[in-house]
């Protein structure tokens, strides 16, 4: 069979190989809450890219939803949230940050958030979160997804909420 027909071959038969197979849906289950709290945004300046924001972090509070109750503890003042408004009004987020667990464990946070305020019927405000853990009890976070949403706090506080979600299948 010319090298073409095999090809063609090959792509017709990729449907009835994947229906052979189970549709693994991914779930969410809720791995933690953070109450974080932020300082003023500030200005970087327009770049060709969109207007630029920083955004510092100044502490807070965490805690583990069901299963996982040992995520506790406290958000380390010192991070950032780098923020970008492009010019389609769609915000993209890069939140950097510690939290530490109340058995002195320091998790490093990387948080990348896309939030479109003009969707319909509800905001859109989904991030990916990865996390690097030191050895030890908590060190499975490095081998999983995390899937998060941010929702503001104000006027209440100057802080965002952050819901993290553990994604299996």
């Amino acid at each position: 069979m010319p090298e073409s027909n095999t090809h063609l071959h090959d792509l017709l038969q990729a449907p009835k190989l994947a229906a052979s197979l189970p549709c693994l849906t991914p779930l969410a289950h809720l791995a933690w809450t953070a109450v974080v709290d932020i300082d003023e945004r500030e200005s970087l300046g327009k770049s060709a890219y969109g207007e630029r924001f920083i955004v510092p972090i100044l502490g807070g509070r965490f805690w583990g939803g069901p299963g996982h109750e040992l995520l506790s503890g406290t958000v380390r003042p010192g991070g950032a949230d780098r923020q970008l408004l492009r010019q389609d009004g769609v915000k993209e987020l890069h939140a950097i940050y510690e939290m530490e667990t109340e058995d002195g464990t320091v998790l490093s946070i990387d948080n990348q958030a896309l939030i479109d305020e003009s969707a319909k019927p509800s905001r859109y405000a989904i991030s990916r979160i990865r996390v690097s853990a030191p050895e030890g009890a908590h060190e499975w976070l490095n081998r999983r997804l995390f899937v998060g949403t941010v929702q503001s706090l104000r006027p209440e506080r100057a802080a965002v909420l952050i819901r993290a979600f553990l994604m299996t299948t």
